[in-house]
C-alpha cells in the first residue's frame, strides 16, 4: 500500500531545490518592499514675481518617515542647501522661509515654502523703447539632494536635471516637468509664470520673458506726458497773454 501511495505522488528529483532559489528572491523582494520608505509624489511649484516663491512638497509618505520628518525636517532645510550650493559658485542668494513647515496627518504630507531671490537667482531690467520689463530666472538651483529624514532623501540633480528648453510646456506661462522612472517616487516640478508674461522662452536652465513696465515708469520714460506738460505750459502762456 505504501508503495502505491508513493507511486501516485512521485517526487520529481531537484523539485525542492528549484523552489529554495525562487522562495529566496521572493523572500529579499518582500523585504525590501516593507522596508522602503515610499513616498507616492513629491511636488514643487515655483512663481515669479520679483523674487520666487517656492513650494515642496512631500506627499503619502511612508509613516514611519513622516512621524519622523514632522519633528526633525526643519523649514530653513532647503533653502540654506540651496544658498550654500550657489555660494559655491560664487552666487549670492537671498532666502526667507514664507509659512514654516505644514505637515498633514491625514496624508502623511509635508509642505515647505519659502521665497528665493538674488541675482543668482532672478534679475530684471527696463527696456526704455517698448517699457516692458525684461526678466532672466535661473533654474540651476533646483539640483539639489535633500534628506527629508536619516533614512528618506531624493536627489534632483538626478530626476530633474532636463534643461528647462526640454520641458513640457502646458500653457504660454507654464513650464513642467514630470519624472515617474523612480519606481516608489514621482516626481512633478512646475514653474508658473506670471499671467501676463509675454515673449516666454527657455535657454539652457534660464527661463526668459517680458512684463508690462510699472506705471511709475511709464510716466517717467514715456514722451507723452512730456507732450501733455508742454502742451498744458502753452495753454497757459497764451491765456497769460490774452490777459494781458
Amino acid at each position: 500500500m505504501f508503495n502505491a501511495l508513493k507511486a501516485r505522488h512521485p517526487t520529481k528529483h531537484g523539485e525542492h531545490w528549484m523552489n529554495k532559489p525562487m522562495f529566496a528572491a521572493l523572500f529579499i523582494v518582500l523585504t525590501v518592499f516593507l522596508v522602503m520608505p515610499v513616498c507616492a509624489e513629491i511636488s514643487v511649484t515655483v512663481r515669479p514675481d520679483s523674487s520666487l516663491s517656492v513650494i515642496y512638497e512631500f506627499k503619502n509618505l511612508d509613516q514611519s518617515v513622516y512621524e519622523e520628518a514632522k519633528t526633525r525636517f526643519a523649514a530653513d532645510t532647503i533653502p540654506r542647501i540651496i544658498a550654500d550650493n550657489m555660494a559655491n559658485e560664487n552666487q549670492t542668494v537671498q532666502w526667507s522661509v514664507i509659512d514654516g513647515t505644514f505637515s498633514d496627518d491625514a496624508t502623511w504630507t509635508i509642505r515647505n515654502s519659502f521665497t528665493l531671490s538674488g541675482s543668482g537667482i532672478i534679475s530684471s531690467s527696463l527696456n526704455k523703447t517698448d517699457l516692458k520689463q525684461s526678466y532672466e530666472v535661473r533654474t540651476d538651483w533646483r539640483k539639489l539632494k535633500v534628506n527629508l529624514t536619516d533614512s528618506f532623501s531624493f536627489d534632483f540633480n538626478q530626476y530633474a536635471a532636463a534643461p528647462i528648453a526640454e520641458w513640457q510646456k502646458p500653457n504660454a506661462t507654464t513650464f513642467y516637468l514630470e519624472n515617474r522612472a523612480t519606481g516608489t517616487l514621482d516626481l512633478q516640478f512646475y514653474i508658473v509664470l506670471p499671467a501676463s508674461a509675454s515673449e516666454v522662452q527657455a535657454v539652457g536652465n534660464t527661463i526668459l520673458y517680458k512684463m508690462p513696465g510699472s506705471l511709475a515708469d511709464q510716466l517717467l520714460y514715456s514722451p507723452f506726458p512730456v507732450l501733455a506738460a508742454l502742451a498744458i505750459a502753452l495753454v497757459i502762456v497764451l491765456l497769460y497773454r490774452r490777459l494781458r
